[in-house]
């Protein structure tokens, strides 16, 4: 309910950060300095190096003392007039405003858009977006996509009849209108996979569509967006008449929010997230009143990650102790999970968070399982990342991690905010991460290529303006030219690869996106890196 709803149990002062400090001054009066914002610089587009000449008056008096800025970033000045200043745009300027600085004194002139080598896809069939967070997108063998999230509006689709949690769209990302969803999940919805011809979704909901009870947070779908019943005879009394009531068919759940779900290639389902119990429900037995129609409710203790069979009952070969009939005791913080379904770790999970202990071991915010459940001892960090991990992405293609949160160390070492690690859980020390300006980086994801999409509550990187969101190479620098875009805000749950309509390498960024470079989005949108 963040990613977000994915990081909100690890980051609660998240919102209070999100509103960062500008990049330049503050001001603090005038000194007779104008610049016309309304009336644009010549060129008002430009990439490093471009010439650039803005209307403004009162400069000339502290040309000696005058420091222009592209977005906060210093720009070389080339001549100052009466009428106007001469500059060139510096090597890492971004889109945004001009402005001009003379100590603590600022004056703010026109936007100027820095070419570079990110831009907002045209080609994307969704310009309206969803109008809260997506979680995840399903790619379905026809090329279809199931997209899921906390949205109830789709590309402005939901209008008339909210689209609640759940869209299916074409291969462009237009509206499919024929999911049978109905009126959807009345919560959040997290996580969706592919399960025996028929889906599994899980969240943060009770309901789905007109089965407003009996769900705990995961249920299965139909094909059709339908939900899976089967019809069960109730008890009843002597007195009573027989009849079929019908209940959703997967008969498991949690009783608090499932992040994410995983099938295991024996079909068995994984489930992870902020839940204590496993639940599940008996349909065709008396209450204590021995009532027809009864339902009883039972619950068996199962933090923070459980297995479950194929028709939703507990699995208890998994991170089970028979003796006390209850699960493992997990975390002593929150965590969050990652799953591996590559063929070098297929079945292993990360768990990462903010914890001290995992089954009563001493860790620290960041341990792997094997797919048995048990703690994978060729997995070791060390002591690990100090304080809370917000985020872990794992490339299958350089077998490589990418950690993110609020550390400043990992495993002893200065390592700010992000690290790259190899497959033992050891650093890769050919990434080094620079210095930040602000609280934590939220989001990173290495690309196939070695580039590395950062996001998250900074404005400068390695002293470069960078808001919120950023292009790294396999160093830890600034790529050259993908770094040129505006304002970021908002929290990406994922980058995934793909590419434009018109065959253009691109990202498909989903979370919760409100703005990127400068302008309104919606949560979902798809960038191409030319």
């Amino acid at each position: 309910m963040g990613a977000l709803l994915l990081l909100m149990t690890l980051v609660s002062c998240k919102k209070a950060a999100e509103q960062f400090s500008e990049p330049y001054p503050v001001s603090t009066g005038g000194l007779g300095i104008k610049m016309d914002r309304v009336k644009p610089a010549q060129p008002a587009v430009g990439g490093p190096g471009t010439e650039v000449t803005v209307v403004a008056t009162g400069m000339l008096p502290y040309k000696d003392r005058l420091v222009f800025m592209f977005n906060g970033e210093k720009a070389e000045i080339l001549e100052i007039t009466d009428s106007y200043i001469k500059v060139k745009v510096p090597e890492f300027a971004s889109t945004g405003v001009l402005s001009a600085a003379v100590g603590d004194v600022i004056t703010f002139g026109p936007s100027f858009k820095v070419n570079g080598l990110i831009n907002l896809d045209p080609t994307f069939k969704v310009p309206y977006g969803a109008n809260a967070g997506v979680s995840q997108i399903l790619d379905l063998l026809d090329g279809r996509h199931l997209i899921v999230g906390a949205f109830t509006n789709y590309n402005n689709k939901g209008l008339i009849r909210p689209i609640n949690r759940i869209v299916s769209t074409f291969s462009d990302f237009s509206f499919d209108a024929s999911l049978r969803s109905g009126k959807g999940a009345n919560g959040m919805i997290s996580s969706i996979l592919e399960h025996n011809d028929k889906y599994l979704i899980a969240g943060s909901y009770s309901g789905y569509d007109q089965r407003i009870d009996n769900i705990s947070n995961i249920t299965m779908l139909n094909k059709n967006g339908s939900i899976d019943t089967m019809g069960i005879h109730p008890f009843r009394r002597p007195d009573q008449k027989d009849t079929i009531k019908y209940y959703p068919r997967f008969n498991g759940g949690a009783d608090k929010y499932i992040a994410k779900v995983y099938r295991q290639p024996d079909h068995k389902i994984v489930l992870s997230g902020a839940f204590d119990f496993f639940i599940s429900r008996r349909y065709d037995q008396p209450n204590r009143r021995k009532e027809k129609d009864s339902v009883i409710l039972d619950s068996i203790r199962m933090p923070q990650i459980m297995r479950l069979n194929a028709d939703g009952s507990l699995d208890k070969t998994y991170r089970f102790n028979v003796a006390l009939n209850e699960g493992l005791k997990a975390a002593n913080g929150p965590s969050q999970a990652i799953f591996h379904t590559d063929a070098k770790h297929q079945g292993k999970v990360l768990l990462f968070g903010r914890f001290s202990t995992f089954d009563g071991k001493a860790v620290r915010n960041i341990i792997r399982l094997n797919p048995d459940g048990t703690i994978d001892e060729t997995f070791n960090p060390g002591t690990g990342p100090d304080n809370s991990v917000f985020s872990v992405t794992y490339n299958s293609t350089l077998d490589r991690y990418v950690v993110c949160g609020g550390f400043r160390t990992y495993n002893g070492k200065p390592c700010e905010f992000l690290a790259l690690l190899k497959p033992d859980g050891s650093l890769d020390e050919q990434f080094t991460a620079k210095k930040f300006n602000g609280p934590e980086v939220s989001f990173a994801k290495l690309l196939d290529d070695g580039l590395m999409v950062v996001s998250g509550y900074f404005n400068t990187y390695n002293g470069v303006s960078r808001n919120g969101f950023m292009i790294l190479n396999s160093k830890g620098e600034l790529a050259p030219g993908y770094n040129a875009t505006g304002s970021f805000n908002g929290s990406l749950i994922d980058a995934i690869e793909t590419r434009s309509d018109d065959n253009k390498r691109a990202l498909l960024l989903i979370g919760y996106i409100r703005t990127f470079n400068n302008e309104p989005v919606n949560n979902i949108i798809r960038i191409t890196l030319e």
